[in-house]
This record gives structure tokens, sequence and C-alpha cells, in this order.
């Protein structure tokens, strides 16, 4: 039986830039600037006899470059660059694996779903807004000013952020056994924030790397994109926790891909779990009279949500409707706007 223990974070202070702190034997944080709100992301640094196994990359660009060959200079300049290890496919994560793959010979590990999601995003490049695109933000009620304005750019692309990935790689399953930092580590897949999203727990020792799939302090974003309008991502994210739970230790040392290392994940899982339950129960409420998916914020959010925030409270709230939807609680119909209105059925 699982015993939550209170959720600490033993490490009070990230690593600055270009340094690393230790967390366990062989296993060393540093942190990747992001040019977003949440402006980092963490990164691992695993190390045998052979070299370096990379958690993940940040970002790719001129400066995350610079500050990614410094770190493999200084503070990992001991050891030889092996393997990038990428938890998800999202450009924070996977940035950079493939100039890392590229410039210093490393063997880049990812599950399949991660890879084949990765690389055709980044061979995807659009220079105008694609049609679908469109009727996915007109469907869920997108405010027409934030639309306007976002229609009025060229769209995002996912290869602006992440390096082209080369042509192989190193598969990792579900039920995998890893050899890394001198440990066995099971892999573990989440789903719901991405798919086939890796977790390692260590058979050695009381370390989990959760990447974004377990988040101390936020929840990791579960939204839904056009490239697949009708997925649950609240269902397989719940699913996920529910499943991951029982695997938790008291003394487990969490390794995020935000916010600082933490204790206490059995305890953090089920709050992480009772807020998304908690949300749907506010959601039910609301939707007694019809609303669009843009007008649940306050319902999901229980705050007002600024322009910098809008496109991922959208896509989360569209996941969690969609989570309702599939379970047959709620209906919806197209409106004269071609917004669709969500009822309780």
């Amino acid at each position: 039986m699982n015993i939550a223990r209170p959720i600490r974070m033993p490490f009070e202070t990230p690593p600055a830039t270009g340094a690393v702190i230790e967390v366990a034997q062989g296993i060393f944080w540093a942190r990747m600037p992001l040019p977003m709100k949440l402006d980092h992301v963490n990164i691992y640094a695993l190390a045998d006899d052979d070299g370096w196994t990379l958690v993940d990359s940040g970002m790719n660009s001129g400066k995350s470059q610079r500050i990614m060959a410094d770190l493999l200079a200084g503070p990992l300049g001991h050891l030889p660059l092996k393997r990038v290890l990428v938890t998800h496919h999202h450009p924070d994560h996977v940035g950079l694996a493939g100039w890392l793959a590229q410039t210093y010979g490393a063997e880049v590990m990812m599950s399949r779903t991660a890879w084949l999601m990765a690389r055709m995003l980044v061979l995807d490049v659009q220079e105008s807004w694609p049609v679908e695109t469109v009727e996915f933000y007109r469907r869920a009620g997108m405010d027409a000013d934030i639309l306007a304005a976002r229609l009025a750019e060229r769209p995002f692309n996912f290869a602006d952020v992440v390096a082209p990935l080369a042509l192989g790689f190193r598969r990792i399953e579900a039920g995998d056994v890893l050899h890394l930092a001198n440990r066995k580590w099971d892999v573990h897949f989440g789903h719901g924030h991405a798919p086939d999203h890796v977790t390692l727990w260590s058979r050695t020792d009381d370390i989990v790397i959760a990447g974004d799939q377990i988040l101390p302090g936020i929840s990791p974003n579960l939204g839904v994109y056009p490239t697949e309008p009708e997925a649950d991502s609240v269902g397989e994210w719940l699913e996920s926790c529910t499943r991951l739970l029982p695997l938790a230790r008291p003394d487990h040392l969490v390794l995020p891909g935000h916010k600082l290392p933490f204790t206490g994940l059995a305890a953090r899982l089920e709050q992480l779990i009772d807020n998304h339950h908690g949300a749907l129960a506010r959601l039910r409420t609301h939707l007694r009279e019809p609303a669009t998916a843009a007008s649940c914020f306050m319902a999901l959010y229980g705050r007002s949500i600024g322009a910098g925030e809008y496109g991922l409270a959208l896509v989360e709230a569209i996941g969690h409707l969609n989570h309702l939807h599939r379970l047959g609680e709620i209906s919806r119909e197209p409106g004269a706007d071609g917004a669709y209105r969500w009822h309780i059925c």
C-alpha cells in the first residue's frame, strides 16, 4: 500500500544556466531556457563508463546550441555524449536532439510514436494557416480578435524550434529495461500530455525520471489539437496516472521536465487526479447551459485567462469536453457561427 507523504522539494534552487547539480550518484540536473512564460526545461545527464546520456534537450536555437555546447565542454566535459533520450515529442524536449546527433554523433532514443510525431511535424512546414486549423479554432469558439491576430501572422512551425531529425533512431518500448547511470530502469509509458510518453523508474534506487507526465506545482497541459480533434487527452492522462500510482514509493525522488525535483509521488499523483476530477465536476455544472469551449475557462481554471495563456487553455478545455463527450455525458451542436455549443445530455 502507498503511504502518501507531503510533497517536498529537496533542492530549493535550480542550477544556473550552464551549471549542473548532482541530484543522485551519476545523475546531474541542468536547465535550458525557453522563450515563454514557462521559461525553462529540465534536462538530466546520466553518467556511464562510456559517456553521457542526456534526457531531453531544450528547443533548437543558436542560443540553446551555445549553452548546450558549453555544458558538454564544461561541467559535463569529462565524458563524451553518447545518447539523447527524448521523453516525448514536444519542442522543448526534442528540439536539440537532431543537432546533438549530428554534431556529437549521439544516438537518439525515443518511443516510436514520439519519433514519428516529431519527424512528421519537422517536415510539415506551413507558410499559411491550414484550413483544418482555422476550422478547429472556430469550432472551439476562439475569440474573434485573437483568431484574427493569429491569421494575420505566419503560423508557428515545429521546424522553427526543432532541429531536423536523422532517419534512424533507437526505439524505446513500454516494458523495456534500460541500463543507464549504472542502474536498471523500467520503462512505463504515459499518455494524455503526449502519446507514448517515456517515464523511467529505477530498480536500483528511488529515482523516477518523469518528463512532463508528472509535474510539481502545475498540471501537464492536456491539449487537443487539429491533428486529432476528437482525442480524449484527459481520459488518457487520468488512466496513466491511475496506472502509475501503485508504482509510487514514499521515498521516490521525481525528476520532472519542469519546476523542481520532488518527493511525495503518490500524494502528487492523487492531487493531480483529484484536481482534474474537480475541474470536470465544475464543467458539468457549467454545461447546464450550452457553452463553447472558449466560454468554459472560468469553470475549468477558476480565473480569467490572458492572451499569453489563451491557446493552451483553449486546447485543454477541448480535452475536458471531449472526455465528457466520450463518456456520453454531454452533447454538442454547431451554432450559426460554426462554434460547437456543448451541454449536459
